[in-house]
């Protein structure tokens, strides 16, 4: 098996890393198993064989971890053609929520509780805006996806939230804003704010926080007094980053955010048995790529950084998306509209129709004489 570059990494010194001392939870360490196994092997093959010449295709299972760099292409494919199917005609924007670097140790030890105090406060920050009429008047759809990564992989948490332009109105009719965003920033920052350390204090004083070694002063609440009120003269920098007019391109756009993970292969550049090096954005709009080069173990202790913890649901929806009334939502919608502007396209094809339809590779040609029929014989399953 040719192993991808970030498998490189892991076969070069996964052991070392975890001979070195670093803590590692239970699913950080199936996160390394599964990068390691993926496509080995280790999870199974799969068989196929052409009725007519006889020729075997083995094809080695994928780990399907979301962690994994090999498994997402298929995954957002899916995702992004059920997404479009619930576009509405309306104006997309795309808004950034990003907490001050102040919290990072508090968050990294407390990651269920505050990524999810993350989620709450941006889509109740954005749903209460939204439903005032100076703004827009009506509750809008909205899709986040958590990110805890910067370009070199150090920790950074903010949240990427794709926002309609128009909603639903109490009354039960549709209104649009128009192709701006209608929420002033300072507004969207000061309520974002006031939201998430509100909500931060009840924690803190319910005792349902945890303090690592980085943060043990603030179980002194004194200290913890002073730290909060800290937070209030940070930098919260929630910014809208894309506008969308052309509706359906909105979920594509979102789709390289939604199963985006901490780093890619396409991103490294070379891999030896001690260092690797990938390129990263310039530190500011318009300086050129730069190359950042890491010890092996220091790249997978970042990498294992941004696991999120175990049945943590990365991708939340809100608004006439969330999940218990998006169906009537969105038949509601469309109704008034007229029309539904895209169709999911996916949604019935076998794997092998949707690698032709999105990468135009038939997995159905028999390799060795062209004939179209090969068929699956059978698989096994691995013991990983």
């Amino acid at each position: 098996m040719d192993r991808s570059k970030v498998q490189q990494v892991w076969a070069f010194s996964y052991e070392a890393f975890s001979s070195s001392g670093c803590f590692q939870s239970d699913v950080q360490k199936k996160a390394s198993r599964a990068i390691m196994g993926c496509k080995s092997g280790s999870f199974g093959i799969n068989v196929s064989q052409c009725p007519d010449c006889g020729h075997t295709e083995f094809h080695n299972n994928s780990c399907r971890n979301r962690n994994c760099p090999n498994c997402q292409a298929v995954n957002q494919e899916i995702w992004v053609d059920k997404r479009r199917a619930e576009v509405i005609d309306a104006p997309y924007f795309h808004v950034v929520f990003t907490l001050p670097h102040e919290l990072n140790s508090l968050i990294y030890c407390n990651q269920q509780l505050l990524y999810g105090l993350l989620h709450r406060c941006c889509a109740r920050t954005l749903l209460e805006l939204s439903s005032c009429k100076k703004y827009l008047g009506a509750t809008p759809g909205i899709i986040q996806a958590i990110h805890t990564w910067n370009q070199e992989m150090l920790y950074h948490v903010h949240m990427h939230c794709i926002i309609s332009g128009g909603g639903l109105t109490p009354d039960h009719r549709i209104r649009k804003s128009i192709n701006h965003f209608f929420i002033p920033v300072k507004v969207l920052r000061n309520k974002f704010r006031g939201k998430y350390l509100a909500e931060l204090d009840s924690l803190y004083k319910s005792g349902k926080l945890v303090f690592s070694s980085s943060c043990e002063k603030l179980r002194n609440s004194y200290e913890w007094t002073g730290f909060r009120n800290g937070l209030y003269e940070k930098d919260w920098c929630p910014y809208i980053k894309e506008t969308f007019n052309g509706f359906g391109n909105a979920m594509e756009y979102l789709g390289r955010y939604t199963h985006k993970i901490a780093i890619g292969n396409s991103r490294l550049i070379s891999v030896d048995n001690q260092q690797v090096s990938f390129s990263a954005r310039g530190r500011k709009p318009g300086e050129p790529r730069r190359t950042v080069t890491l010890e092996n173990t220091e790249f997978i202790r970042r990498y294992l950084m941004h696991v999120l913890p175990c049945g943590f649901q990365k991708i939340r929806y809100y608004g006439f998306l969330n999940n218990r009334g998006k169906s009537k939502n969105l038949k509601l919608i469309f109704t008034l509209q007229g029309h539904q502007r895209f169709q999911a396209r996916y949604v019935h094809l076998s794997m092998a129709e949707l690698i032709k339809a999105v990468w135009k590779i038939d997995i159905r040609v028999c390799p060795e004489c062209g004939c179209f029929g090969m068929q699956s014989i059978g698989r096994t399953y691995g013991t990983s």
